[in-house]
């Protein structure tokens, strides 16, 4: 299969993206067909990326000046002591602006990596190679990067846009069900907010998406990128618009940090929790008319996709989650700010709502 190709062009930078089976083979003629010279390459690598994969990478370089770092990459080692540490090696190994940080692996790996870039030297060329369906989807794409602290989840970060993006899907037949499920719902969430018939398709396609099965996995990948491309090309920074990507977000963040990043709930199980509940809360507040929310209702189902709530929480934690949703960057007053859906295909942002109405709103959700 002939790999598809997008462009981003945003105010800071403009780069592509690569997505097909077996891009890695030749890794070394593609990151010098799109970037430009360059001495030195830092592979930032998470230990779970399958060896094979690694060796392919070692065989395309062959004699370069290449150096690999391994990290076991999870929520908890998303912190700054993991970005001094690729820092120093940078700084040892004497790495120049026009040299290269690689990170393979999933949307931790490049958030992190991202992150150490755009800090050196005020920022090196920097390459991801995102190794999970919901990376390739989703934090691949728009130049968002950062850590983790105890008051919450990306809370320390920068917009740096990579020099290029690689997305090999031979990496994702490596996974498990549950990450390509954990993927799927960034690809879910990209057509709610912007495209009805990109929707329709998921709808009618998931099971042959969920199984891999080409073209319908590269096609579902390429138009998810391509929604997240128009949002970021429109507002890099997030200053509005941006914030529909943030659909079902804030609650999933919350859900997220009330469990301490347990493994019992997974970034993309939370989005889909987060998406759920925030629809819920659309159609009882009027916002998204009823036939729609059991169109999306009823794909959530036949998908097998996570939507009780109550299978992960109790009225106990309403307040845990409140608070962790009263740090949430989109907030500029007391009052939370949701992403909420008028439509599918028609987000609506900046809906503020107190406290009190959102913990009442959460407590009869936990008792439905």
């Amino acid at each position: 299969m002939k790999p598809k190709r997008l462009i981003i062009k945003t105010v800071s930078q403009k780069y592509s993206i690569v997505i097909g089976p077996n891009l890695i083979l030749n890794i070394s003629k593609t990151m010098r067909k799109y970037l430009n010279d360059f001495d030195k390459c830092l592979f930032i690598v998470d230990r779970k990326v399958p060896k094979k994969f690694i060796i392919s990478i070692k065989k395309s370089f062959q004699n370069k000046n290449i150096f690999f770092q391994y990290f076991t990459m999870n929520e908890k080692n998303k912190n700054l002591k993991t970005i001094n540490k690729i820092l120093k090696i940078l700084l040892v190994k004497n790495f120049s602006r026009k040299d290269c940080l690689i990170t393979v692996g999933g949307g931790i790996t490049g958030d992190v990596g991202g992150f150490a870039a755009s800090l050196f030297k005020r920022g090196l060329q920097f390459i991801n190679i995102p190794t999970t369906l919901l990376s390739q989807v989703d934090s691949s794409v728009g130049g968002k990067t950062g850590v983790n602290t105890k008051y919450g989840k990306n809370l320390i970060g920068s917009f740096y846009q990579p020099h290029l993006v690689i997305s090999d899907t031979n990496f994702l037949k490596t996974l498990p069900s549950r990450e390509i499920i954990c993927g799927y719902a960034e690809i879910l969430k990209h057509a709610l907010i912007a495209n009805k018939k990109f929707f329709k398709f998921l709808d009618k396609n998931y099971l042959k998406i969920l199984k891999l099965q080409t073209p319908f996995l590269e096609n579902a990948i390429y138009e998810s990128c391509k929604i997240k491309k128009n949002v970021v090309e429109k507002d890099e920074n997030e200053k509005d618009f941006r914030k529909i990507l943030n659909f079902g977000h804030t609650f999933a963040h919350a859900f997220e940090a009330t469990l301490g990043y347990s493994k019992k709930l997974n970034h993309g199980e939370a989005v889909l929790l987060g998406m759920y509940i925030a629809l819920s809360f659309s159609n009882k507040n009027k916002i998204l008319k009823r036939i729609e929310y059991s169109l999306i209702v009823d794909h959530f189902i036949k998908s097998s996709l996570p939507s009780n709530i109550k299978k992960f929480f109790s009225k106990k934690d309403i307040n845990k989650i409140l608070s962790f949703m009263q740090k949430d960057k989109k907030n500029i007053s007391k009052k939370i700010n949701l992403i909420l859906l008028k439509s599918i295909g028609l987000p609506i942002i900046n809906n503020n709502y107190k406290i009190n109405y959102i913990k009442s709103f959460l407590k009869k959700e936990l008792n439905n």
